[in-house]
């Protein structure tokens, strides 16, 4: 398989809507707010989020406390754990014709294992199954930013979050540094590839999601409401 070739689409009723981005991009904050506001004009929404499987959600966090996952093992697990998030949360609903807003897809292992050395090739082989998305927002800002933000959450950069397992700084705010922009310039290489909607995400927020609901207009322009399902019922 080509490592340059996205998937082919899903082909089901539904539309699937994915943000993609370094942690502290604003895309978690900005697929909340379109998710509620979807659902407000009407639209059967589903949200879900990356690593967010039962199945081995606490092999990975064991493993991760322990220092026991090198990039192969660490992109297997996380390829399972997606697996199971998309045969359980993505496939049903997308079948069912909502509109499935993911916070990360396939594209986070793709970035994430190619800066931690593992094959494009064979990462995008190990996740064939995931079908492309309808749409894909690329959440682009500047690493400097993100550790600014960050750092002013006052939460706790954790060892993998910051590369610490790759040996790339002493410090784990130059590690994270290091390590997050090596994920930068993989989201850079692949979002034409992928065909990213890029979204400047300096901006503010009521900027960005002002973009994002224009963007999604043609493509939710016949698409049927919870209101109209129940009519033609």
């Amino acid at each position: 398989m080509n490592a340059e070739r996205p998937s082919p689409f899903h082909g089901y009723p539904g539309r699937l809507l994915v943000f993609e981005g370094l942690d502290g991009s604003g895309k978690s904050t900005q697929a909340a707010l379109l998710g509620k506001w979807l659902s407000a004009q009407g639209y059967r929404v589903f949200f879900t989020e990356w690593n967010s499987s039962d199945l081995v959600s606490s092999v990975i966090r064991r493993g991760k406390k322990k220092g026991l996952l090198t990039p192969t093992t660490f992109s297997l697990l996380h390829a399972t754990d997606f697996a199971d998030r998309f045969e359980r949360k993505i496939l049903p609903p997308l079948r069912a014709g909502y509109l499935v807003v993911c916070d990360r897809y396939a594209h986070t292992a793709f970035v994430r294992d190619a800066a931690r050395g593992c094959d494009p090739d064979w990462v995008r082989t190990i996740y064939s199954f995931a079908p492309r998305p309808d749409r894909a927002f690329y959440f682009r800002v500047p690493v400097s930013v993100t550790l600014r933000r960050k750092l002013a959450s006052r939460l706790k950069i954790n060892y993998y979050e910051a590369g610490m397992d790759l040996g790339l700084a002493d410090s784990v705010e130059e590690s994270y540094e290091r390590f997050q922009s090596r994920l930068k310039r993989e989201y850079d290489r692949i979002a034409e590839v992928d065909r990213f909607a890029v979204v400047d995400a300096i901006r503010p927020v009521e900027a960005v999601q002002a973009e994002l609901r224009a963007n999604l207009q043609p493509l939710l322009a016949n698409f049927p409401t919870g209101a109209d399902l129940m009519h033609d019922g």
